[in-house]
């Protein structure tokens, strides 16, 4: 062989050489988000998310990508949605928002991982088979809220003492309002109270709710648990203060928007767990050997006699505040 030609083929071999290192690394895994809302309101948990996927050893943009299809509110967008992430072919997809949008997961694939949370129990939604075996491609975290529904009427009542007539506020187009207008019915006939519910699923609902239970005169009102809700929260609460409207919602997020009060879970650090269980998937669990979380420790927050939407007669109790972080409980 001649030197030139010597040369060349060496040059060759050298250009050659990268590409085939290349081809020989996996690709990045791609990570598939799903909710039912918009970006700008859980930003917060979403870096709870992350912080746990870089804890796991993946990180955003360098080692791990992340699909996210937000359906802004539009509940019916979210099949579609789950089917792009499917096409996709996503290594696994977590959803969250309730169960509208773990629903949509699921029926779009029963192959890739899903991990989901939930604000019900989801044996009872037919999510899962059991919640220590989960059983097909699907796991989670049931944070609980819809449970919470006898424990938040009962902490309103200390705060408020008279409630004998309580105006309820749920979401219809999400698929948990039902079962919390009847536990919360049921709840509200052991102390003695009549509930009256009101329907709302755009902003414009909501101000025609609250001009139809103003004229009904209700002690107080209850505002259900939904992601929509959540993104409504100081639309909500300034409607509340303006009709001098004691109200209890589900998540700190309302009361530090200037609500009364609120119970349920830090949700921040359920989306970090849905991280972990990502990251866990990523590195090969499978979702039938990943039980279904639940959280066990909750945060009870009330404003002082300043806040937004407190009456002066409940001003004797206000101003205690109380945080408690989470917890998860294996099953």
């Amino acid at each position: 062989m001649k030197r030139r030609e010597f040369i060349t083929l060496l040059g060759g071999i050298a250009a050659a050489w990268p590409l085939a290192v290349r081809a020989q690394q996996p690709a990045m895994p791609v990570i598939g988000f799903l909710h039912p809302a918009s970006p700008d309101t859980i930003a917060d948990r979403l870096r709870g998310f992350r912080q746990a996927l870089k804890e796991a050893g993946y990180v955003e943009g360098e080692n791990v990508a992340i699909e996210y299809r937000w359906a802004e509110e539009q509940i019916d967008r979210l099949p579609a949605l789950a089917a792009e992430l499917v096409r996709r072919r996503v290594a696994v997809i977590a959803t969250a928002g309730g169960p509208t949008a773990a629903f949509a997961a699921k029926a779009a694939t029963t192959t890739i991982p899903i991990v989901f949370v939930v604000n019900e129990d989801p044996v009872k939604l037919g999510l899962v088979a059991s919640l220590a075996r989960p059983g097909g491609n699907l796991t989670g975290i049931n944070f609980l809220s819809g449970e919470l529904v006898a424990k938040r009427l009962e902490l309103l009542r200390e705060l408020v003492r008279a409630v004998s007539r309580l105006a309820v506020l749920v979401n219809p187009s999400t698929g948990n309002a039902e079962t919390i207008v009847k536990d919360l019915e049921t709840a509200a006939r052991a102390i003695g109270a009549q509930t009256q519910v009101f329907n709302a699923s755009s902003g414009r609902e909501i101000d025609t709710a609250f001009a139809a239970l103003v004229g009904e005169r209700p002690d107080a009102l209850f505002v259900g648990p939904d992601p929509f809700f959540l993104s409504r929260r100081v639309q909500l609460v300034n409607l509340a203060s303006r009709h001098a409207m004691p109200a209890t919602y589900s998540t700190r997020d309302f009361a530090e928007a200037g609500g009364l009060m609120s119970y349920g879970t830090n949700l921040t650090d359920i989306y970090r767990q849905v991280g972990v269980y990502t990251g866990r998937i990523l590195k090969g669990a499978k979702p039938v050997d990943l039980p279904v979380l639940q959280a066990t420790k909750f945060e009870l927050v009330i404003n002082g006699p300043d806040s937004k939407d407190a009456r002066p007669h409940g001003a004797g109790q206000a101003g205690r505040a109380c945080r408690r972080g989470d917890r998860m409980r294996r099953v």
